[in-house]
């Protein structure tokens, strides 16, 4: 049975690991973005960055980034999760994705990665959710997130009607002096 929003906010414990990885289940009260042609979308949370979580008709996860980005990350609400514990710094990949480069994601992933070897906290909490909720570990989940953000057609827009901008930045983690030598 596909995991469910329900199935994991029933569970306090896991909720909680979810938190220190930055997913928050309390979607905001006042709407401030749409999405063209879906009516019945459901925000179903957020992240510390105060970008929301919305779950599609399609069963797509998408995400609206308080930045005025916007795509499907996930094909899944399960999908979601294990990217979000497989790749807690999953929207860091799409910032030094170098305008979406799959190449350029991996080495990204595999920078920030490094950045976290000490982070027993961030650890724990993967293997915490992964076992209370038994979830697999993905196979690819950069490869997937880079074929969701990729395949993406969905339209959002601000308030004011500007729609938002692909969730790929311009950026390379040889921006970035941290990752580049974590890379290194």
């Amino acid at each position: 049975m596909p995991l469910t929003p329900e199935a994991v906010t029933a569970q306090g414990e896991v909720v909680a690991w979810l938190g220190s990885l930055g997913v928050s289940f309390a979607p905001d009260e006042e709407p401030w973005f749409t999405i063209d042609g879906f009516e019945n979308s459901q925000q179903i949370g957020s992240d510390g960055s105060g970008g929301a979580f919305v779950l599609l008709p399609s069963q797509n996860v998408l995400y609206v980034s308080s930045e005025g980005r916007a795509g499907i990350i996930a094909e899944s609400f399960e999908a979601l999760i294990q990217l979000v514990v497989a790749r807690p710094y999953w929207l860091d990949i799409l910032k030094f994705s170098a305008g979406g480069d799959l190449q350029e994601m991996r080495r990204a992933a595999d920078a920030l990665e490094a950045t976290l070897e000490d982070e027993d906290d961030v650890n724990e909490a993967r293997e915490e959710i992964r076992e209370h909720l038994d979830l697999p570990e993905p196979d690819d989940p950069v490869g997937a997130l880079y074929d969701a953000v990729a395949a993406s057609d969905a339209i959002v827009r601000a308030t004011d009607g500007s729609p938002f901008t692909t969730l790929f930045n311009r950026f390379s983690i040889d921006n970035n002096p941290m990752l580049r030598n974590a890379a290194a």
